[in-house]
């Protein structure tokens, strides 16, 4: 075989190839059709007796590989409670003295989570109540000025209603923990809800009678007496809201998802130091971002298909629970820097249908039906 010879068969086979891939090419665009409908776009093929016998074949692996596509957008999320991730955390500087909670407890709204060291917090009530009971006592040995008697029965009714609110709010937190120490009943906690309840309707009411009487054009200035009683009233609210921060109670209902504080723990308010994260876990939603390009294509009510990587091969139905009232930076996709020319999202709320595996937290995709 001569040197000239070699390199003639691989040029011919490579000729042959192009050929046979050109034919079977143009037998695929000739028996594949593209379909549109609403639902989307899906590429499909024809019978087979519509199909020149060259293509049939390739038209077999077409069908067999077809793409469809059912949705009209697609969008990154993350799963959380219905509520949202509730971060709870310390409003002052202190020790922890209790949890009163473990980890996947149920809480009820307002039950107290964790207590701080509130030794200082009620010397402090103690000592202003006291003071203020003995303003009281000065006051009213003073010779009553007609002018201010609706002024002055207006703040002892005040300074009653919030008295008997805090007394309220630890009757609850009371009920809560008997129940939970299994020696309360639903009942009584009823009973102390609707006490607290209708104590914050008194004090709303009272704060305002208090108004009403001090706009009056003719009420006279108040006596050293009355000042000083007002003084002291003061510092016992201040010292009641003081032995309040020392209780870090549940601001909704829901389970304990996290709860990182341990007793004797020293804690300061943080925004980044949560010492407890509760969520309503009777509803698991997807906060999903879509690009503004596709904004248009989604409706509140619209089906929602939800595949996370966490249960591959799985799909989880859904459908929009309410759209945010404007765009925003991503949360879920870093983009790096911004730019003036980058895309802004808009966050999707969708709830999920029936009881799922999907835990806050995780990483989640929406496909919009």
């Amino acid at each position: 075989m001569s040197s000239n010879d070699t390199p003639a068969k691989p040029a011919a086979a490579r000729r042959s190839g192009q050929l046979l891939f050109l034919a079977l090419a143009a037998g695929i665009g000739a028996a594949a059709s593209i379909a549109v409908s609403k639902s989307g776009y899906s590429i499909t093929a024809p019978a087979k007796d519509e199909i020149s016998k060259p293509a049939l074949a390739a038209t077999a692996a077409a069908e067999k590989g077809a793409v469809k596509i059912d949705w009209l957008a697609a969008a990154p999320g993350r799963i959380e409670p219905r509520t949202g991730l509730v971060r709870v955390g310390a409003q002052l500087l202190g020790r922890i003295a209790d949890v009163t909670v473990k980890l996947n407890d149920t809480v009820e709204d307002g039950e107290l989570l964790i207590r701080l060291d509130d030794d200082e917090a009620r010397a402090r009530l103690q000592a202003a109540e006291t003071e203020a009971a003995s303003r009281k006592r000065e006051r009213d040995a003073q010779s009553l000025d007609k002018a201010r008697e609706d002024v002055r029965k207006a703040e002892d009714a005040v300074f009653s209603a919030e008295r008997t609110l805090t007394n309220a709010r630890f009757e609850l937190e009371y009920e809560l923990q008997a129940k939970r120490q299994g020696k309360g009943s639903d009942s009584r906690i009823a009973d102390a809800r609707r006490s607290l309840n209708a104590a914050k309707d008194k004090l709303q009411k009272e704060r305002a009678s208090y108004a009403t009487a001090q706009a009056k054009s003719d009420v006279p200035a108040p006596s050293r007496l009355e000042s000083a009683l007002q003084a002291a009233r003061s510092d016992v609210a201040v010292a009641e809201a003081l032995l309040e921060k020392t209780r870090i109670r549940a601001p909704v209902a829901g389970t304990i998802l996290q709860l990182p504080a341990k007793t004797g723990e020293m804690v300061a308010p943080s925004p980044e130091q949560a010492l407890a994260v509760i969520g309503d876990m009777s509803l698991v939603r997807l906060k999903a971002e879509v690009d503004e390009h596709d904004v248009a294509k989604i409706k509140v009510g619209g089906k929602v298909a939800v595949k996370s990587n966490a249960y591959p091969g799985r799909e989880f139905e859904g459908h929009v629970a309410a759209l945010a009232p404007t765009l925003a930076s991503p949360k879920f996709a870093l983009r790096g820097a911004r730019r003036p020319t980058d895309v802004e999202v808009l966050e999707v709320t969708i709830d999920l249908d029936g009881e799922v595996p999907l835990l806050p937290g995780m990483r989640a995709d929406a496909f919009f039906k």
